[in-house]
């Protein structure tokens, strides 16, 4: 994730490009969206929808698997504005996610936000090669 409350964090807050959906808007469309504002990219075909989660703040996240092969070097997500320091009455602009990396399966379990490790979990379930 990106901005200042993010800088030094590592091990548990890496997440999936997410972002909000209406009750009137399809989910995967809005994933797709998502994927493209945070990424730069467009986001491969044939998704496979994988079951939701619910993060620590009762927040549900919805995920989709896709092949795909990107550079993460090349990432280059949109900006958003907020005041810092807090109480600075300073805006300042901040990319949503700061970089993307690639893992192997056991070092995203420990990198991705805890209740995201279901996808992986689920992921390793449709794609049981890469055990």
């Amino acid at each position: 994730m990106g901005g200042p409350y993010w800088a030094y964090k590592d091990e548990g807050t890496w997440t999936i490009p997410k972002g909000e959906f209406t009750e009137n808007e399809d989910p995967l469309r809005a994933a797709l969206r998502e994927f493209k504002e945070e990424t730069g990219f467009d986001a491969p075909a044939n998704c496979i929808a994988l079951e939701p989660v619910k993060q620590k703040s009762g927040k549900l996240i919805y995920a989709w698997a896709a092949e795909g092969n990107l550079d993460a070097e090349k990432i280059k997500s949109n900006t958003f504005e907020m005041e810092w320091p807090p109480g600075s009455s300073n805006k300042q602009q901040f990319p949503e996610i700061d970089k993307a990396e690639w893992f192997t399966v056991e070092q995203s379990k420990i990198k991705i936000n805890p209740a995201q490790v279901s996808f992986v979990k689920q992921l390793l379930s449709i794609l049981p090669n890469y055990q």
